[in-house]
């Protein structure tokens, strides 16, 4: 059975106000996004080639003492088209399994996160987290049929492993080595770096 993702009409973002890049009103986005019947879930196959639809997700950053963890996509990463890119940020879809008593909403909205996060890293110590903007590049094949949403967690420590195979030569990098190095780095990582180094 195919997976199912939650999505948003391509409709509903142009009517919200598309853009391209980065947009930090993260909030107005979201609570229409969020709003009762504005999204549903669709079977993935058809969601990766159907440009009418945007797959939500939530993109998340980690952030210690003024550095930002970075990783290498292994082969075993679910997304083949990001193979062997750097990446700052952790994702995922939303799936069904996330449904909470809210329906499609909030709850099902953090608790997408909170698994994505689990499935991905181990984290030691406590965090905080933030919603900084939505990230969209609809001038590729996979962000034309995605739209990102950017939360930043600030950890207590620098203790994060790896808990899959897809997600290799994870370290932290300073701001200012992530912006030397942004061609490695795929394109949503690319636009977030950019925005917090005040690049435009």
């Amino acid at each position: 059975m195919p997976e199912h993702v939650l999505v948003i009409p391509r409709a509903l973002f142009d009517e919200l106000g598309s853009f391209q890049g980065f947009h930090p009103d993260a909030e107005r986005y979201l609570s229409a996004i969020l709003a009762p019947g504005a999204n549903f879930f669709m079977e993935r196959p058809a969601a990766e080639l159907d440009p009418t639809h945007k797959q939500l997700i939530p993109y998340s950053l980690f952030h210690h003492n003024g550095r930002y963890l970075c990783y290498t996509r292994g082969g075993a990463s679910g997304e083949k088209r990001l193979h062997a890119k750097r990446s700052v940020g952790i994702g995922g879809h939303i799936n069904p399994i996330d449904e909470a008593h809210d329906g499609l909403g909030r709850s099902l909205y953090f608790n997408a996160i909170d698994r994505e996060i689990a499935e991905e890293l181990i984290l030691s110590g406590s965090h905080t987290q933030r919603v900084i903007g939505l990230i969209n590049d609809d001038s590729n094949e996979v962000g034309s049929v995605h739209l990102g949403v950017v939360h930043v967690f600030d950890l207590e420590n620098d203790n994060v492993l790896s808990n899959e195979d897809a997600i290799q030569d994870l370290a932290f990098h300073p701001l200012e080595g992530l912006v030397a190095d942004l061609d490695s780095l795929e394109s949503w990582s690319r636009i977030c770096i950019q925005h917090l180094a005040g690049i435009t």
